[in-house]
């Protein structure tokens, strides 16, 4: 029984490196398989006189060892020259794979829709800071101070002490703008804007805008009107109509906000617009005298007109999406239905 186990170690030691892993298992299953080598000689250890029991045991156990050892450098060594032969494999020069392009946000989609139609009038974009102070975004707009927007509670005070916050609306922008710039002013402004509001799937802390101002002499209603008409036909389609109700804004005087037939219904009537046959979009109105001078503007020669709408409103109208929250929760599940969008 030593003899037999003592030879069988001189064979394991000079087998060679299998050529593959078929070959590789053959010898497994020789070996240490159910019906191999190993089963064998434990079965006839049982016939081992008991005086032999201890050497024949160590012995058999060191034969285990030397064949698993021996198996699994064998293995290791096939895994490594399987890596090698399929990096080899690789051509570096090959152009590479292609990499799906990922979608444009919907957001920037209608943002850059808005901006070109403005453009075509000829609109220039203007931009400014998120964070702000009091004087640009209320008190140049006409905004009395116990107004409620400048309550804590509808605006972000960075530091209520010095007056600085994030901006509640794009209008800051046209206040830089007339500060610097005589006229004639025609800008769109678009950014983001926050306000302290509870989240839900009809308000969000923090929202798009883009708004528009035109200062020039000679400037009327009519002429806000007009542009009015042609960007809702422009974003929403041809037989858009459009409707004016009297409104309020601090800036403006007289003011209105805009409704727009609805989309969806064709005006008919449907659960989105409340069966009203309506959906409004934004406000506007003229430039009040106030704002006019506070930014020092002549009022006597120069009138104006103003107007702004959130971006995902315009978003939802366009694409009929009923939840806010969706365009900032980056599920990529929503945000790739917009890939022809590009």
């Amino acid at each position: 029984m030593l003899k037999r186990i003592e030879e069988l170690k001189a064979t394991i030691k000079a087998l060679s490196q299998p050529e593959n892993a078929e070959v590789l298992e053959q010898l497994r299953i020789k070996y240490i398989g159910k019906k191999g080598v190993m089963n064998e000689l434990f079965g006839l250890f049982r016939g081992v006189p008991a005086e032999d029991k201890k050497a024949v045991g160590i012995a058999l156990n060191e034969l285990k060892t030397l064949i698993t050892t021996r198996l699994e450098a064998f293995q290791k060594e096939l895994d490594t020259a399987t890596e090698e032969e399929a990096f080899s494999s690789v051509d570096l020069s090959r152009t590479a794979y292609p990499i799906p392009l990922g979608s444009r946000h919907p957001l920037n989609i209608v943002r850059d829709q808005i901006i070109q139609i403005f453009a075509r009038l000829g609109f220039s974009v203007a931009e400014g800071p998120e964070i702000e102070d009091d004087w640009h975004v209320f008190e140049s707009l006409n905004f009395p101070s116990d107004h409620p927007a400048r309550d804590m509670q509808d605006t972000f005070f960075v530091s209520h002490a010095d007056s600085i916050l994030l901006r509640t609306h794009t209008s800051s922008v046209q206040t830089r703008v007339m500060m610097e710039q005589k006229p004639p002013i025609r800008i769109i402004c678009p950014g983001r804007v926050y306000r302290n509001e509870a989240i839900s799937a009809r308000a969000h802390c923090f929202f798009h805008q883009v708004e528009g101002l035109y200062i020039d002499e000679g400037v009327s209603f009519a002429d806000l009107r007009q542009v009015l008409i042609h960007f809702a036909r422009e974003m929403f389609g041809a037989d858009t109509k459009i409707r004016l109700r009297p409104s309020y804004f601090p800036f403006t005087e007289p003011s209105a906000e805009m409704d727009i037939s609805c989309n969806i219904c064709g005006g008919e009537g449907c659960s989105f617009c409340k069966h009203t046959g309506w959906v409004e979009i934004l406000g506007c109105g003229m430039v009040d005298k106030a704002v006019l001078e506070s930014c020092g503007i002549d009022s006597s020669k120069y009138t104006g007109y103003a107007l702004g709408m959130g971006v995902e409103r315009i978003t939802n109208l366009k694409y009929s999406i009923s939840d806010l929250r969706l365009f900032s929760e980056n599920d990529l599940r929503f945000l790739n239905q917009f890939t022809a969008a590009r």
